[in-house]
């Protein structure tokens, strides 16, 4: 038996069929860029994106035998807003990094509703105030996984798993239903939303694939993630080294004690719904990870593709006393400055170009280990050992760096992205592929694992930080 999952991400899209030995038998890829029409913008055309899920997921299946089911990993809290009788998308759809909506969120918070610009709420609100002012008109919003599942499904299912549905900043504090206060202060109609189903269960039929295979699985990427290393219990947790960075880790069936953000700089999350269940768990993150990469290869020139950083950092042993702070993009967890800035720092006239791109691979490192205390500070309880996806997990310097400033073991993911194999484990488990979680986290195989080879100073790092942080004041006196 196999699983379709179909995987979209922020850059593309994956349609891939996993067998019950989670293996990937077949792949289909399709970069699918956003768009940036001005600083601080972020736009995607809905309707591409949709053709080209249909597409990659009927290739996939060609010829393909015994498929049982569907799984969807997404993009998180980027937003669409469609018409329900003709299926068009009313505008573009707004990325999770799109920003137009940062003074209303400003203003919101001013009365009382916190709301970070790169939930969904305020994006959806508004696409309606740009297409339905009056909000009389018959439409669907969602994320990223409603859109897929209503395009595989024909139009007949309109469905958010709680994954998602707990990044809008539009539900309750349990996660189990759509905020009314909160609907009403942005003039989001209830009849516009999906409806929240669990992450993994026969969820309905993809009448738009060949042999119509129920979805029976559904998580935002992060999550998908997090299960497809295993990690469904509490105990390890994953970091995402892409783009960014994301930590995170199980919790329980109780909710953080905390509303929003912990004293850590965490953020409550559901990991994944089953039964009526809900498994609750802990997020951080890391604004630039590989974006510090792509700057030494496109901007500075040092190298010559991503991969480079590793030969040309292993020709040195050590920075020789230099540091850079990975803050292109401000700080996150713990921090959440947003006008803090990339520092380098220890240069001298003897520093090369190994000493510069092992000081990159290091500080993302630490900002890595930033993310692991905080998670443990938040959680109240120890993280025994770190599991890794993302591209920067196959650059073997970069991974050391990791376990040393960690000071633990660091497994690494067999599958670059581990995403897919999180959707195919939901969708399997509902079709009794899996029978239950302790399959899921028995199915976790490493690539390989590295254990620390001797201790980092922590201290001249945080020293490092503390210089990075108020470069610009405006900006670090943000706070979502």
């Amino acid at each position: 038996m196999s699983v379709l999952v179909i995987d979209v991400g922020t850059s593309g899209l994956r349609a891939a069929l996993v067998a019950d030995d989670a293996t990937i038998t077949a792949e289909h890829h399709l970069v699918l860029l956003p768009d940036s029409p001005a600083a601080g913008l972020v736009e995607f055309d809905a309707a591409a994106m949709a053709g080209a899920a249909l597409d990659l997921a009927q290739r996939a299946l060609d010829g393909a035998d015994d498929v049982r089911a569907v799984g969807i990993a997404n993009q998180r809290a980027s937003t669409i807003v469609w018409d329900r009788a003709t299926g068009v998308p009313v505008g573009p759809g707004l990325g999770w990094q799109d920003l137009r909506t940062v003074g209303e969120c400003l203003v919101l918070q001013a009365e009382g509703l916190r709301l970070a610009p790169n939930l969904s709420a305020t994006k959806i609100a508004w696409l309606l105030d740009q297409h339905d002012p009056g909000r009389d008109r018959d439409l669907c919003v969602g994320t990223v996984d409603s859109w897929i599942a209503w395009t595989i499904s024909g139009g007949a299912h309109h469905i958010t798993d709680a994954t998602n549905a707990a990044l809008t900043g539009l539900v309750t504090v349990g996660g189990d239903d759509w905020d009314d206060r909160v609907l009403d202060i942005l003039r989001i109609p209830r009849s516009m939303l999906p409806t929240i189903v669990d992450s993994t269960g026969d969820l309905g039929e993809a009448t738009a694939l060949p042999g119509a295979p129920p979805i029976c699985g559904i998580a935002g990427d992060q999550q998908a993630s997090l299960i497809g290393q295993g990690c469904v219990a509490p105990g390890p947790a994953k970091i995402t080294f892409g783009t960014g960075g994301m930590l995170d880790t199980v919790i329980g069936p109780e909710r953080p004690g905390f509303a929003t953000r912990g004293g850590g700089g965490t953020f409550p999350i559901i990991t994944s719904r089953r039964g009526g269940e809900t498994v609750w768990g802990l997020e951080a993150i890391m604004l630039a990870a590989g974006t510090n990469v792509e700057w030494l290869r496109d901007d500075l020139g040092l190298i010559d593709d991503a991969a480079a950083s590793h030969d040309v950092a292993a020709a040195c042993e050590t920075t020789d006393g230099v540091v850079f702070v990975p803050a292109l993009l401000g700080l996150g967890t713990p921090h959440w400055d947003y006008g803090a800035r990339g520092t380098l720092l220890g240069v001298t006239r003897g520093t090369g170009r190994p000493q510069i791109v092992r000081a990159v691979l290091e500080g993302v490192a630490h900002r890595g280990a930033d993310l692991v205390e905080a998670t443990e500070t938040d959680a109240g309880r120890p993280i025994d050992h770190l599991r890794v996806d993302g591209g920067m997990s196959r650059n073997p310097t970069f991974v050391q760096a990791l376990a040393d400033a960690a000071a633990r073991p660091v497994e690494v993911s067999p599958v670059v992205e581990a995403t897919t194999l999180g959707a195919a484990y939901l969708a399997g488990m509902a079709i009794g592929t899996w029978g239950s979680w302790d399959d899921v986290a028995a199915s976790w195989s490493p690539m390989r694992a590295v254990e620390p080879a001797g201790p980092t100073d922590r201290d001249r790092w945080r020293d490092a930080v503390e210089r990075a942080k108020g470069w610009f004041g405006d900006l670090s006196a943000l706070d979502f």
